[in-house]
């Protein structure tokens, strides 16, 4: 059993991908193995995958190798046929690398990624049930000190500007890595309030899903 704790924590994107290894098919285990001939992969790479899988498409996983053309995508449990159809795994790979840290960050929140329910009112019954649908959107915010003379916090906003998809990388004190992949949307004008120092909002709007990783 461990613990982690905020304080610490350092926060990163990534916009560089190398180009795409193909993904010819995923297997059905935990972890799923894929296949993707001379890969070049090394056991912790970081990977942003796309697959006809939806729990398993715009997602950022860590992969072990297994041999040159297969490797494992840690974290990815694709047993569930219903969910994992087999044979319909394909897709692209694309490693990661150049991780920019984002600056001076003073707090940070999620939201979304709660579990979504509909709620069914059979007439037999006197009481509704909710059915579980999905998961709701998530984002992830950040407040960081306004330094406008800041290089990353400059390339973030040219990113914010045109719209840019990027890898989000979150290290947390005492080990732990979580990774999302999405659009990043970046305020320019500044929060100023009396006795703080002014700041600016950057928010992580998530496509896949949010994988987390004790290192």
């Amino acid at each position: 059993m461990a613990y982690y704790f905020p304080e610490g924590s350092k926060f990163y994107f990534s916009k560089t991908f190398a180009a795409a290894k193909t993904v010819s098919a995923i297997t059905n285990a935990s972890p799923a193995v894929a296949t993707a001939t001379a890969h070049g992969y090394v056991d912790g790479d970081e990977i942003l995958l796309t697959s006809g899988w939806e729990d398993a498409t715009d997602t950022v996983f860590r992969v072990d190798q297994q041999t040159a053309d297969t490797f494992q995508l840690l974290g990815l449990n694709s047993v569930n046929l219903n969910f994992y159809p087999a044979g319909s795994g394909a897709g692209e790979a694309q490693k990661i690398s150049t991780w920019v840290e984002i600056p001076q960050v003073l707090g940070i929140s999620t939201s979304g990624g709660d579990a979504r329910f509909t709620t069914i009112s059979p007439l037999a019954k006197r009481n509704d049930i909710n059915v579980p649908t999905g998961f709701n959107a998530m984002s992830i915010n950040v407040t960081l000190g306004h330094d406008p003379d800041n290089a990353n916090y400059q390339q973030m906003l040219d990113i914010s500007r045109t719209l840019e998809k990027v890898a989000f990388k979150m290290v947390l004190s005492g080990g732990a890595v979580a990774y999302g992949y999405g659009y990043m949307s970046v305020s320019e004008a500044p929060q100023l309030n009396r006795n703080q120092a002014n700041q600016v909002n950057a928010a992580i709007t998530l496509l896949g899903r949010f994988m987390s990783y004790a290192v």
